[in-house]
């Protein structure tokens, strides 16, 4: 567990003091204050997490990458090393047709359990602006901006679009106003606190229906016309995309691979099993992420909240007539 702590807190280090203010491909990204300072308290509280709080999941990969799960860190230490950076946190939702139904429960549990205590600014993807909720309070620090894009035939044509979107969106502004970004589904709520624990260089996490399952059963794309196709003997996580995220350069080159490969598969007539979500696992697997976030951080209403692992379900996909809100076929 030691090692376990320690590898955590080089990897907060890292997301906070390296790859801000390079210019790549035309883009320079916000630059961060990268020393910190803990007062004497949270000195002794950070000693006290040396002693072995988790033994029963995995709380480190084969890469040493920390997997966070309760009680795998001290809330206390990681906010006082994260906030006085002033950092924003850009956050992006796609709320689409029948999905803007979802928008209101989305901000007001997101607004009591996410990055609280740091600036956080929505962009609201959307075809129905007048149905975005404009009574919600936000939070000193908190803003929302509504980003109009157009009405999709298909509802896979929505999951298709988005890394598209999110990567012209941080090329077009987003880069000059925050440090990290995390690209959140609308139809989830957040229980419990989403905080500057999750924040990395390139964070992911781990499918709640899938992580006790061995590499073999993962639903990868495996066909091999795909640019997602992940061979039988590569992988190492199943990943879901309801939340993903990291500094602004980081998840830039990811949206804009999986773009450029979603558009190779649609001309040559290929769709993807799970569409963005198969180009997603198919880059983390070339790409290791450098934080994952344990299914306390993605877990489905659906699943039930039985099991033993699980000690708090922080945020999770809500119970709905899939057939019904999507509307198309």
């Amino acid at each position: 567990m030691v090692l376990c702590w320690l590898v955590f807190s080089r990897c907060a280090s890292v997301s906070v003091n390296e790859g801000l203010g390079e210019y790549v491909e035309g883009l320079t990204w916000r630059q961060v204050n990268h020393q910190v300072v803990l007062n004497h308290r949270l000195q002794s509280n950070q000693a006290k997490l040396m002693e072995p709080v988790r033994t029963d999941v995995l709380t480190v990969t084969p890469w040493l990458a920390p997997i966070v799960w309760e009680g795998t860190f001290d809330p206390l230490v990681i906010d006082e090393a994260f906030r006085s950076h002033n950092l924003t946190i850009a956050t992006t939702v796609f709320a689409v047709g029948k999905y803007t139904r979802f928008l209101r429960d989305f901000l007001e549990s997101s607004e009591k359990h996410f990055m609280v205590g740091l600036d956080v600014h929505y962009y609201v993807f959307t075809d129905l602006p007048g149905d975005v909720p404009s009574n919600v309070t936000l939070g000193v620090g908190r803003l929302l901006s509504i980003v109009s894009v157009p009405k999709f035939d298909r509802w896979q044509e929505i999951s298709l679009r988005r890394m598209e979107l999110i990567q012209t969106a941080i090329e077009d502004h987003i880069h000059q106003e925050a440090h990290y970004i995390f690209c959140l589904d609308v139809d989830m709520r957040f229980h419990g606190r989403v905080g500057s624990e999750a924040l990395g260089r390139l964070v992911a996490a781990i499918h709640p229906w899938f992580y006790m399952y061995p590499r073999s059963q993962y639903p990868y794309e495996r066909r091999a016309v795909s640019t997602a196709s992940v061979p039988q003997d590569q992988g190492d996580f199943y990943y879901q995309a309801n939340i993903f995220g990291g500094v602004l350069e980081d998840v830039h080159r990811l949206t804009k691979t999986c773009r450029e490969h979603l558009e190779v598969d649609k001309s040559v007539g290929v769709e993807a099993v799970w569409q963005e979500e198969s180009h997603l696992n198919w880059y983390l697997v070339k790409n290791k992420p450098t934080k994952l976030l344990s299914p306390e951080y993605v877990w489905d209403d659906a699943r039930g909240r039985d099991t033993k692992e699980i000690k708090l379900v922080r945020f999770s996909s809500v119970i709905k007539n899939k057939a019904e809100v999507r509307e198309n076929p």
